[in-house]
């Protein structure tokens, strides 16, 4: 049974106290306001949001988990910078297991995984219409995810998981149109395939959308450095919804 895309059942979910820590860090990283690479000390956010740093903290190891910041001892929490070598190496990555996760989606999904899917299809929609960016990568990573977890193999989920989640800042870094988090007619065919039990057609549909994703993507353009981390925080501040 599908577990993923329920919202009560997402385990990584922000906590109340830290949620608008992680959400507006998310939001300045995936929308290039933050670049990667840029230190993000505990003091000053704590400041910037009139928390405790254990809360900070906690909203880091979060944002660390999701694969946006980095965690170094001694030094403290950075952006994450994946290289673009990385970036092509993580979709080959995906390219070689995602189709066949698609396939052994399509032999096993039952009718409530695909009224799941295409209820998650219309929250991704809506959060790329609305202009929420990073809302609309992470919801995709997300779909994907969900592919895997009605594959029922354990292993292939766990990659897929840590892949996604790798590839959601790749996306956020290099995407140089706005539809490279996923096109709409790309994850339709692709539950389609699915709902028909048809593996062969799910899996060239997947390649063929990873292809897709990595030539929007473009690995030629130097990473600007962003301003100051005060500044813009401040402003992202004022526009994060707690417990959204």
């Amino acid at each position: 049974m599908l577990t993923v895309l329920k919202e009560e059942d997402r385990d990584d979910k922000p906590a109340a106290r830290w949620s608008p820590i992680y959400y507006g860090l998310r939001d300045a990283i995936v929308s290039h306001r933050l670049a990667p690479g840029t230190k993000l000390p505990e003091d000053e956010l704590a400041s910037i949001y009139s928390v405790s740093r254990t809360v900070v903290r906690s909203a880091l190891q979060a944002l660390a988990h999701d694969r946006l910041a980095r965690l170094e001892p001694n030094r403290g929490a950075f952006v994450a910078q994946p290289s673009k070598i990385e970036a092509r190496e993580v979709f080959e990555a995906r390219a070689l297991i995602e189709p066949k996760v698609a396939a052994l989606a399509a032999r096993t999904a039952v009718p409530s995984d695909i009224v799941q899917l295409r209820s998650h299809l219309e929250k991704e929609h809506e959060a790329l219409q609305a202009g929420r960016d990073s809302d609309a990568i992470m919801l995709s990573a997300r779909f994907h995810v969900g592919i895997a977890e009605i594959a029922a193999h354990s292993v292939f989920t766990n990659f897929v998981r840590d892949l996604v989640s790798h590839s959601s800042l790749i996306i956020a870094l290099y995407w140089r149109r706005r539809d490279a988090t996923c096109e709409k007619h790309a994850h339709h065919a692709l539950v389609d395939a699915i709902e028909a039990g048809d593996s062969a057609d799910a899996a060239a549909l997947m390649n063929s959308h990873l292809v897709d994703l990595l030539s929007g993507l473009d690995l030629t353009d130097k990473v600007e450095k962003s301003d100051s981390l005060s500044d813009l925080l401040r402003l992202e501040r004022a526009a994060v919804q707690p417990g959204r």
